[in-house]
């Protein structure tokens, strides 16, 4: 059985990496339909900067367009997804780990079994749009252990090294939730933009596995990488696109940049087109020129909620070999600061991950 206690990053309010501290606590103890998962990776994302900072609050995003590239930027008290945040709060969304212990109405062939973790929970089943996120509504990854509803965890058998695995969930989740509720097909052209980030490069990874053409926005440096992952087309951040490629030329953006870049991709949107987001790392207040959307007849579509083919299938696409892990680095537990200020720099391409 497990030991009493274990090391977790507590984060304690909303605030700068002072409120980022290693502590012991008391293991997770289970009930009714939850497993105990022991954390061999967790990856690194947006989402926990954000709910560190407050960023979710409606005032925040009122007030300015980019608190997330600044860390000592302060927070609101209604900070988080849905609701206000309970701090302490053990952050981490993404979770590659082992079922070490179930609950007795739990199958015990799930028992010492690889898994992966869907943070996206339903809890009102897949026909209404609530949910639930690990490590923003819940105590998530940034941690020795984690409990979680038996139903959010996957057995994987495949090579891949933990921390690649670490990788997978919230990125590859939220992008393939994008491109299915796209209704990407084959022969589409697919425009990325943030395409070297965690999302954007799942996405192109996706899209590309679905048979779309991926043009991609991401810096030039990081160009050669985002070619080898399956990009047809590649233009920097500052690249004139509307000269470049023309307006109407697009099937499908995937869009989690917003930010001042917004209009011009609605210029490129065919008719009929569909606009998808899940983010918006530039800012999330854009300037919507609604000529552009309506007498193109165009769809814009937010997501956040994951439907339930989603997470199925990016365990199926790793086990038949469909889609490569990136990761780009990886930290212990304890140097999350560490990490967090790399991950704002984006010099990398793929994710981040921490090891307990």
């Amino acid at each position: 059985m497990p030991k009493s206690s274990m090391t977790a990053i507590l984060t304690l309010g909303h605030g700068g990496y002072d409120q980022l501290v290693a502590s012991e606590v008391p293991m997770p103890e289970i009930g009714p339909g939850e497993v105990l998962v022991k954390v061999l990776a967790a990856g690194v994302n947006n989402t926990e900067i954000n709910t560190r900072l407050g960023w979710y609050s409606a005032a925040v995003q009122g007030a300015t367009n980019d608190i997330a590239a600044d860390p000592s930027a302060g927070g609101q008290a209604d900070g988080g997804w849905n609701a206000q945040t309970a701090f302490p709060l053990i952050q981490g969304t993404d979770c590659c780990g082992r079922v070490v212990q179930v609950a007795s109405d739990v199958d015990t062939r799930l028992l010492n079994n690889r898994v992966l973790v869907r943070p996206c929970s339903r809890d009102g089943g897949f026909e209404s749009l609530a949910n639930s996120w690990m490590g923003s509504d819940f105590n998530g990854a940034f941690a020795q252990y984690v409990k979680v509803k038996a139903s959010e965890v996957f057995p994987i058998r495949c090579a891949w090294t933990d921390a690649e695995l670490g990788t997978i969930p919230c990125a590859y989740g939220t992008a393939e939730n994008m491109l299915h509720r796209a209704n990407v097909q084959a022969g589409e052209t697919v425009l990325i933009a943030g395409a070297s980030g965690g999302v954007g490069s799942a996405a192109v990874q996706l899209a590309k596995r679905r048979g779309a053409r991926v043009i991609a926005i991401a810096g030039e440096a990081k160009h050669a990488r985002v070619a080898e992952i399956g990009a047809d087309l590649l233009f920097g951040r500052s690249a004139d696109l509307i000269a470049a490629l023309g307006e109407q030329t697009v099937d499908v953006v995937v869009d989690n940049v917003g930010g001042a870049g917004f209009p011009t991709l609605l210029k490129l949107l065919k008719r009929g087109g569909r606009l998808v987001s899940s983010g918006a790392i530039s800012g999330p207040i854009v300037a919507l020129d609604m000529r552009d959307m309506y007498l193109k007849d165009l769809t814009l579509i937010g997501t956040t909620a994951w439907d339930e083919p989603v997470f199925p299938a990016i365990v199926r696409y790793i086990e038949q070999g469909e889609i490569q892990p990136l990761l780009a680095k990886s930290f212990a537990l304890t140097a999350i600061a560490q990490a967090q200020q790399e991950f704002l720099e984006k010099k990398h391409v793929g994710k981040f991950v921490l090891i307990p």
